[in-house]
């Protein structure tokens, strides 16, 4: 079996909870009494570009949220995006441990928005696990994209059989797969866990 020397991790749904998904968007509509029909309208219109780092949170915000005068303001409502985010802790645990033990390279390789991307990894601390961040925002390309996978494989300089990567959506986890990656699709600690070891790595 080839040796494993790198791991390509999503973060919303592996490391932490997604970072604004549908039931987030529902739950901030509840919070704040938005028209969730309206606002989901609005969010499909405008959320690849945010995603993709073309546009800001804020300018985000303005046509999503903020096209009408509010009773609350973006301070108030950014906020609240920020406290949905929870963590993982058993996989960010368990990732550290395989990192350690294996000396492993580990990549994040996500569809992150530029503020909530930003908020979560130096509020979770994950760039003590990730030694870099291929994030949609930054590199303005996003899954299920294969150069966004190739731009990762490029830069961390590291033969394919050598790479694992581990997402929470099925799609994106044939996409990197067709590209000859070899590929988990993260359901549970457990299912993860039991998939890496066989592929060799084992926390002991």
């Amino acid at each position: 079996m080839k040796t494993i020397s790198c791991l390509f991790l999503d973060i919303g749904g592996v490391l932490l909870s997604n970072g604004w998904g549908h039931d987030f968007r529902q739950r901030a509509a509840e919070r704040f009494h938005l028209d969730i029909a309206e606002m989901e309208k609005r969010h499909k219109l405008f959320f690849v570009v945010y995603e993709e780092g073309e546009i800001s949170l804020d300018k985000y915000l303005d046509w999503v949220v903020f096209y009408v005068g509010r009773d609350f303001t973006p301070s108030e409502f950014r906020d609240y995006m920020y406290s949905l985010t929870t963590p993982n802790l058993e996989m960010i645990a368990f990732f550290k441990s395989l990192k350690l033990q294996y000396g492993l390279k580990i990549v994040a390789v996500s569809n992150e928005a530029r503020e909530l991307n930003d908020y979560r990894i130096h509020e979770f601390k994950l760039n003590n696990l990730i030694d870099f961040f291929v994030s949609s925002c930054y590199v303005h390309i996003r899954k299920p994209d294969v150069r966004i996978f190739q731009l990762a494989i490029d830069m961390t300089v590291v033969p394919k059989d050598e790479i694992v990567y581990i997402d929470d959506v099925q799609l994106f986890v044939d996409v990197a797969a067709d590209l000859g990656i070899k590929s988990i699709c993260h359901k549970d600690y457990l299912s993860t866990s039991i998939a890496l070891a066989d592929l060799g790595l084992i926390v002991t």
